[in-house]
């Protein structure tokens, strides 16, 4: 594999903070609102992101660095365990899908085996939830400052 992951932490589902206001963040912030299908108003509410993470036991939280992960390396390792016998594994990515340029949102998605919403779009604290898993995460405030990328892995 050409893209592997800095660390990956597993968390209590609990330990997954959900909450209004990031998906909030998403729709008075984000330009990509509303133009991609796993991104709100397309992705699940934080409540109902609450409840599916409530029905799993493990959650890793997948650090990716500076890098970032695309999504078709997450949908490998999603797929992965899934081979594994973890039927219901499921990921969420960060930031937009950039998948199709642009997303045709009249019609079906082109690729729903790598499209994953990330996070934020689900109402997902990536900050709180890496502070818990003990992974770095500051605001980036200008561009020196060097990003960090998170996705998550549900399994069960």
């Amino acid at each position: 594999r050409n893209h592997e992951p800095t660390d990956l932490a597993r968390v209590a589902p609990g330990d997954v903070v959900t909450a209004e206001w990031v998906r909030m963040k998403c729709h008075y912030g984000c330009g990509g609102y509303g133009t991609c299908l796993t991104c709100p108003p397309h992705s699940p509410t934080p409540r109902r992101t609450r409840r599916m993470l409530d029905e799993y036991t493990s959650v890793y939280l997948i650090w990716w660095g500076s890098r970032g992960a695309d999504r078709e390396v997450l949908a490998e390792i999603e797929r992965e365990a899934f081979l594994m016998g973890y039927y219901r594994a499921f990921s969420m990515a960060s930031g937009p899908c950039r998948l199709c340029d642009p997303c045709p949102l009249e019609h079906p998605c082109r690729y729903p085996y790598k499209a994953r919403p990330s996070m934020e779009a689900c109402g997902v604290d990536v900050y709180e939830t890496a502070h818990r898993a003990g992974f770095p995460l500051q605001v980036v405030t200008c561009r020196e400052d060097t990003p960090n990328f998170y996705s998550l892995l549900l399994v069960e």
